[in-house]
């Protein structure tokens, strides 16, 4: 990454740091409705117009279930990570939110979505916690990746440390948004490349948004081929497919 983008993202990360921590203590704009009483970067209202992910669902996806039982997409290809936690369903008003954050610089939302994941890691039993990595390119035009930012206080809540180093992302594959599912694991096969050995290491894979889980579940893959013995999958949000 260049000292410019490093600059950059700093800068991001230090102004958003600061909004928030006076947030904590001085009233501030929720971001959705403008609201001038929020006390977090949400007021209450709209922090509750977040639409949760259903109850029950497949415990491996998390796609909602009739009864908790495993999906069938799950039980004819089993996916190579082990477990799901997402928080919200990626619906409306939250998309908005995760594009504030992607591409409008809102870093302190990866802070409030890194909070609302470690009340859900609470229940995991795990060694570290790897942010999905960005493909350098994509990294040098945004200027921070999403999943690490997200991490950050979800392994300070946790007491985990977190690697951003050992997983790498080799492809610039096309964004995952432009292709049919059908086409999304084909595209991102071999993308990831990973350094150090993970053998017997129970695995929290951080990103932002769960759609068909593709980049995901072949991260999962490249760290089970090195030793892991267990990947979590803890998102933001989960994208739910579209009836037929």
């Amino acid at each position: 990454m260049s000292i410019l983008t490093q600059n950059r993202g700093l800068k991001a990360r230090l102004i958003s740091h600061l909004r928030y921590e006076l947030g904590q203590v001085l009233e501030q704009d929720c971001l959705l409705c403008t609201a001038s009483n929020a006390r977090d970067i949400l007021c209450e209202a709209c922090a509750s117009e977040l639409a949760r992910l259903e109850e029950p669902r497949c415990p491996r996806c998390a796609i909602p279930t009739e009864h908790g039982e495993v999906c069938g997409r799950c039980l004819t290809s089993p996916p190579h990570f082990d477990a799901t936690l997402a928080a919200y369903r990626y619906d409306f008003p939250l998309d908005k939110l995760v594009q504030s954050f992607k591409y409008g610089q809102r870093l302190a939302l990866g802070v409030y979505f890194g909070q609302q994941l470690a009340a859900l890691g609470k229940r995991i039993v795990a060694d570290l916690i790897i942010p999905l990595p960005l493909h350098p390119e994509r990294l040098r035009a945004r200027g921070f990746n999403q999943a690490l930012e997200i991490a950050r206080p979800v392994g300070k809540a946790l007491s985990l440390p977190i690697d951003a180093t050992s997983c790498r992302r080799m492809r610039n594959t096309p964004a995952q948004t432009r292709l049919a599912w059908r086409d999304r694991a084909k595209n991102v096969r071999g993308a990831f490349h990973c350094s150090s050995d993970f053998t017997g290491r129970r695995v929290i894979l951080v990103d932002d948004v769960m759609t068909t889980g593709a980049s995901l579940d072949e991260c999962a893959r490249t760290l089970k081929l090195h030793g892991a013995a267990e990947i979590t999958l803890l998102v933001v949000a989960r994208a739910l497919p579209k009836p037929l």
